[in-house]
């Protein structure tokens, strides 16, 4: 038998601060990241295997 839970959380106020930051970030670097490889694509049609962590330096926190 499968089995599925739902949670809900109530972030407090400066949570919910932090993880629209965070989102914010990943979406960002997601949308680079499909826009890198569709270009490469384009360019060379072959498959481009990018990871985050190649934006770490171009992309850092501003709280850093």
């Amino acid at each position: 038998m499968l089995r599925a839970y739902k949670y809900r959380i109530y972030p407090s106020l400066e949570q919910q601060q932090y993880l629209a930051m965070v989102f914010g970030c990943v979406r960002i670097i997601y949308n680079k990241m499909l826009s890198d490889k569709i270009e490469h694509y384009r360019q060379t049609e072959t498959m481009l295997k990018n990871t985050p962590a190649q934006y770490k330096k171009e992309y850092e926190l501003a709280s850093n």
